[in-house]
């Protein structure tokens, strides 16, 4: 076995830390982890169907309904955010700020856009492999 880091492991624990420090400094909200991420996509996805939200963050369509409770308007099940989740919102987005300004601190403009590019590129890789059976082709052509 190889001593040198796997990306996978590391990319794993990038994500759990900068949820981690996020969760360090919303806790003062008294919003839980699970309902700062339907608030996220919420915000970025208002008129949602409930269903979509819940398939957008891997949860029961009636988990995001009880996630959610008083910071959406439900409009036959299409999700709105609340006059009073706009705060939250706004200091989600603070928090996620200055998170990820902790994060990259050292890396420069051009190196934190050649990440998110990266990042993102290897996400659209996964998101096509993940609509094909996962064969081992090495047993196919073996």
């Amino acid at each position: 076995m190889s001593s040198s880091p796997n990306i996978s492991f590391v990319l794993h624990d990038v994500a759990r830390l900068l949820r981690k420090r996020f969760e360090q400094r919303s806790r003062a909200s008294g919003l839980t982890r699970a309902q700062w991420q339907v608030l996220a996509y919420l915000s970025l996805h208002e008129g949602i169907h409930q269903n979509k939200l819940a398939d957008l963050i891997e949860i029961m369509p009636i988990t995001s309904a009880r996630l959610l409770d008083k910071r959406v308007a439900r409009r036959a099940w299409l999700f709105y955010l609340a006059p009073q989740a706009h705060p939250l919102v706004e200091l989600m987005r603070g928090n996620g700020q200055k998170t990820r300004n902790e994060a990259f601190a050292g890396l420069s403009p051009g190196a934190r856009q050649h990440l998110l590019q990266t990042l993102s590129l290897t996400k659209s890789n996964l998101l096509a492999a993940c609509t094909q059976p996962a064969v081992d082709r090495e047993k196919l052509h073996g």
